[in-house]
Parts: structure tokens; sequence; C-alpha cells
């Protein structure tokens, strides 16, 4: 399979999730309270395939999963696009610059990306204009959204994990090492001498 065409299987596979979970984020979840605050899964989206597939897809995927989320909730067009985007982009870096290996870097992720989104939202909002009261209520909301949020954060990554296993790009320590033989070519300027 060409490399071309694994990138557009796995477009499509990061297109029909992020369709499922918006709609289900929408039409499910967000009807469900816990503690009074929805769990937001559209962010962790956004952050777990910048994790996933870095910071190129990551970015391209929250600017649309924010696009698709403002556009099904009739609101200002775009603040959801800008911290989705913000959010699948750093994800990715993360990825592709340090390369995380420990089992709660997902946990860590989702509250880093349920953090940036709550106080990114409210943060544009008051600076917008909107009316919305700035209160002990938001400050607890925000709170309790980004709790919320890291605790569902696991399993939803190992479901995010699960629907894009087929068309993960390949393990990128494996291309570095790649690249740095042949830049070298194979041989470490030590044993060149010998």
């Amino acid at each position: 399979m060409s490399s071309s065409s694994s990138q557009g299987a796995l477009a499509l596979r990061i297109a029909a999730v992020a369709v499922v979970v918006v709609f289900l984020q929408i039409g499910v979840v967000a009807e469900v309270p816990i503690f009074g605050v929805s769990v937001e899964l559209t962010p962790l989206l956004a952050a777990f395939v910048g994790l996933l597939c870095g910071s190129v897809a990551g970015a391209a995927a929250g600017f649309c999963i924010g696009l698709l989320v403002d556009l099904c909730l009739v609101q200002t067009l775009g603040i959801n696009s800008l911290l989705f985007t913000l959010i699948g982009f750093w994800a990715g870096r993360l990825q592709e610059l340090r390369d995380p290996q420990g089992a709660l870097i997902p946990v860590i992720v989702g509250a880093a990306a349920a953090a940036t989104a709550f106080v990114g939202y409210s943060v544009i909002e008051f600076l917008l204009g909107v009316d919305a009261p700035v209160s002990f209520e938001l400050l607890r909301q925000i709170v309790l959204g980004i709790v919320v949020d890291t605790v569902v954060a696991l399993p939803f990554w190992m479901i995010v994990r699960r629907a894009l296993q087929g068309g993960l790009p390949k393990d990128p320590r494996r291309r570095r090492r790649a690249r740095r033989s042949y830049s070298t070519g194979g041989l470490s300027p030590i044993s060149r001498r010998a």
C-alpha cells in the first residue's frame, strides 16, 4: 500500500471517528451531566489524534472537529476550531519531539486538552463581549469539567487508538533511526577512522 493511499485511509478513519464522536457528544453525552457538567469528548479527540498521528494531522483534525461542533451547535464560528487546532497541534508536537511512552501520558494530555478547551473558550467568549457572568460558579464548572474529562481520558484514549489502529503511521523512533543511519552512512564518525 502506497504512502498516499495509507494517508487517505487514515484521513477517512479520522473523519468517520470525528463525525461519530461529535454527534455522540451533542446527542447523548451532553444530555447526561456528571456533577453538573457534561463530559467534553471533542477536545480529547483532537488531542488524541495529534498524539497518535502527529502535529499536522492533529491540527487539521482539531480544526475540522471544532468547526463541526460550532456548526452543529449554531454558535460563534471559529472559537472551537481555534482551540482544537492548538490542542491537536501541541499534542502532536509532544509525540514528535518527546515520543512519550508512559501509561499516564493520555491522562495528562487529556487534562491539558480539557483545561485548554474550558479556559480558552471562557476567555475568548469574555473577550468577544458575550454577556456571561464571571463568577465562582463558572470557576467551579471549569474545574469540574477538567476533572471529569481527565477521568474519561484513558478509556476514551483506548477507544480512539483502537478505531485508528489500522491506519496509524509507523513508529517515529524507527524513522528517526533510519534517517540518522542514512545521513551518517550507517557509521559513526569514530568508526570511520578505524
